[in-house]
């Protein structure tokens, strides 16, 4: 609680030309006091690569981008878990995740 993650995900460039990708950051509370999107997002990087070029794009996530307004509208983050999903669209097939749990 009160402190930053970081979360990872490598991108490649498969094709035979440079080309540009969007990677977008969508968190979910997987328990929540009150209803929550199920995907909220919280950050995206636009990068271009080379042909065969690899890059890793990195997020670090703050309690900012967990915090949400309770039953009584403060603004707070609760513990639990909360799910990280990375990928070039909301859908869920482009989406790689990872967990954090906050205590």
């Amino acid at each position: 609680m009160g402190e930053s993650a970081r979360v990872s995900i490598d991108v490649v460039n498969t094709g035979p030309r440079a080309g540009d990708e969007v990677v977008q950051l969508y968190i979910r509370d997987l328990v929540s006091s009150v209803t929550r999107p199920v995907k909220e997002l919280k950050g995206f990087q636009r990068l271009t690569l080379a042909p065969g070029e690899r890059r890793t794009v990195t997020f670090e996530v703050t309690p900012e981008h967990l915090a949400f307004y309770d039953i009584d509208m403060a603004w707070r983050v609760e513990p639990g878990d909360f799910r990280l999903m990375l990928g070039s669209s909301s859908r869920d097939e482009d989406l790689q995740s990872v967990t954090l749990r906050v205590t």
